[in-house]
């Protein structure tokens, strides 16, 4: 309920302070399981693909969100936690069984924000293997320019969507690296 309340705050706040420009939002399919899968250089990033989407995403996103004064928020805004410090047992299966009951999920392959020279830093396997295990779409995005109040600097960019073909996950992930890569350097 949380989610279905602010977002429409969220995302007319972001249009205003942000003026975004969208490209291929109608990549996204209407119905079914899909993975955002794109790269990640700030706290923005989720914001940008929730008020640039249509449908409900669930963020993978780091367990530390859900604690503190702030917590509530990030349950109300379907945070689906993960713990970076040790193998996570319960993300991943929390995440394909959203998958498989027709839900978006956003992931960020890096792991966390990109502070380096590189378009993308190397992607961790989890986008692929939850579209694998579900037969989801995954749609690649790139995220482009930097948050400037006002200014008309920033792109979300959605790619085709696709299914994973094979059961090589590591070539598989390569793949959507480069998709990501592409669509940031288009």
């Amino acid at each position: 309920m949380l989610y279905r309340f602010l977002r429409p705050i969220i995302k007319f706040l972001y249009y205003i302070l942000y003026r975004p420009k969208v490209e291929g939002k109608k990549n996204i399919p209407k119905k079914g399981g899909v993975v955002i899968a794109s790269n990640h250089k700030n706290n923005f990033d989720c914001i940008s693909i929730i008020a640039t989407n249509y449908r409900t995403v669930n963020f993978l996103a780091k367990k530390e969100l859900l604690e503190g004064k702030f917590a509530w928020l990030f349950r109300g805004m379907r945070i689906i936690p993960v713990e970076r410090k040790t193998k996570d047992h319960t993300a991943l299966p929390t995440a394909i069984k959203e998958l498989n009951e027709g839900a978006v999920i956003g992931i960020f392959p890096e792991g966390t924000f990109n502070r380096t020279d590189e378009p993308v830093m190397d992607f961790k396997i989890g986008a692929v293997k939850m579209a694998h295990d579900t037969d989801s779409y995954i749609v690649p995005c790139a995220l482009i320019g930097s948050y400037k109040l006002f200014k008309k600097r920033f792109i979300v960019r959605y790619g085709e969507p696709y299914k994973v073909k094979s059961d090589d996950l590591d070539k598989e992930n390569k793949i959507l690296r480069k998709k990501v890569t592409d669509l940031l350097l288009k």
